[in-house]
């Protein structure tokens, strides 16, 4: 699985509206308003690299109101919970 993450530029009056909308896409699992220099932060995930430009060029760009995307693709992923998990593998609760 190839995790992406989305910086997105939008009309600042549509904020809401416009994260609806990518939300609902598929491969997009989460998108979340933020402050700084974008608007929305999305997750989105897929198969395959050649998914990517159906997702995020072809759908996300797409959505009236997004005024640019970038695009940073994930090597690795660490998080609390999968560590956690393999900390506690063969433990009784």
């Amino acid at each position: 699985m190839i995790t992406s993450i989305v910086l997105i530029k939008t009309s600042t009056d549509r904020i809401p509206e416009i994260a609806e909308q990518i939300a609902a896409l598929d491969s997009v699992s989460e998108v979340y308003s933020v402050t700084g220099a974008h608007d929305l932060i999305a997750m989105v995930r897929v198969v395959d690299h050649d998914d990517l430009a159906d997702v995020i060029p072809g759908r996300i760009s797409k959505v009236p109101g997004v005024l640019s995307t970038e695009t940073h693709i994930a090597f690795r992923t660490y998080s609390q919970h999968d560590l956690e998990s393999a900390f506690a593998i063969g433990l009784d609760a």
